[in-house]
């Protein structure tokens, strides 16, 4: 199976990106001239749409605003063998998609992430770079080591991720879903370093250190909730028990030296938040076996879909109709 034999799908979210969105979509033309070519234009203000329309892609609105509404309208709308998901702001190369497209054939694997070689360098500000590092080593810790880049925009997915990914994100953090839906299905996933260029003239990042970066970390606070339940629970179950183990100590050494109770008010604090320890503990216990149940109904959704089929074995079957019916009836 080549490249030029599947249906691939090019997906480009655009926020007031009329400076580059006409070169990204030329580009990607050039490198994929089969590939149908798809901007969802999220309010731009600056004729994004006008520019994507006239260098010849299918230009689509989407009114709720941040990223991971786009997306998530994206993958319900879009029906493709291979999807390949870059940024309109020609910081990722278009020639790459080629690159992208055939790890993902030769691999099987459901996603690959182009990793950003000179993100660090070119992140734009000291606050970009510090936490891109500090959260892919948290994500890494928390969900495991498949992902070296979670941040990457620039990603290549087969028809069974797209749809069985219950994209839940608005914003920026779409990325850090993705990448936790293939951790917990432990799905077959790739990496390839690809250059990160920087931004032309006239085009400003939207990324906003703090905000962007608070609602991340909640974002990771939240899929942890979700996929990781026991650990979760696990760890606010310790911090109160420690808090009731600290307050109950002094108690009980004074009731073994003098056998007198004088604090009763800290020995009955201690003890309520024992209990709360216990009942934080006993909900991870029960949100922990549903968490299973859900990931077992995700991987039955993910292996549910088709697997990616040549245009030319479609094409087969379109002329010959009848063999797949024997096929089937033999069967």
């Amino acid at each position: 199976m080549t490249v030029s034999s599947v249906d691939i799908a090019i997906l480009l979210p655009c926020y007031n990106e009329a400076a580059t969105i006409g070169d990204v979509v030329l580009g990607f033309r050039a490198a994929l001239p089969a590939a149908r070519i798809y901007v969802y234009d999220n309010n731009s203000t600056d004729g994004t749409a006008l520019k994507a329309m006239l260098a010849g892609a299918h230009v689509v609105r989407e009114r709720r605003q941040g990223k991971g509404h786009v997306v998530r309208r994206m993958f319900a709308d879009i029906d493709a063998d291979i999807y390949i998901m870059a940024d309109g702001d020609g910081t990722y190369a278009p020639a790459d998609a080629e690159e992208l497209v055939r790890t993902l054939l030769t691999e099987r694997a459901d996603m690959v992430v182009g990793t950003r070689r000179g993100v660090l360098a070119d992140a734009g500000r000291q606050g970009h770079a510090a936490g891109n590092r500090l959260f892919n080593l948290l994500y890494q810790t928390i969900f495991g080591r498949d992902f070296t880049d979670i941040f990457s925009g620039y990603r290549a997915f087969s028809r069974r991720f797209v749809k069985s990914f219950p994209a839940v994100s608005g914003g920026f953090e779409i990325e850090t879903e993705m990448s936790v839906h293939a951790s917990r299905l432990k799905l077959p996933v790739s990496e390839i370093e690809l250059h990160y260029g920087r931004r032309p003239e006239g085009s400003h990042s939207k990324l906003s250190t703090f905000r962007d970066g608070s609602r991340i970390l909640w974002m990771f606070a939240m899929l942890m909730k979700e996929t990781r339940p026991f650990v979760f629970f696990g760890l606010i179950s310790g911090a109160v028990l420690a808090a009731s183990i600290a307050f109950m100590l002094p108690v009980l050494a004074e009731y073994f030296h003098t056998g007198f109770v004088s604090r009763v008010p800290t020995w009955i604090l201690s003890m309520a938040l024992m209990m709360v320890s216990l009942l934080v503990f006993t909900a991870g216990l029960i949100l922990d076996s549903l968490s299973r149940a859900r990931n077992e109904q995700l991987r039955l959704s993910y292996i549910s879909q088709p697997g990616i089929v040549s245009t030319t074995s479609r094409d087969a079957e379109a002329v010959s109709p009848g063999k797949t019916s024997r096929r089937a009836d033999a069967a």
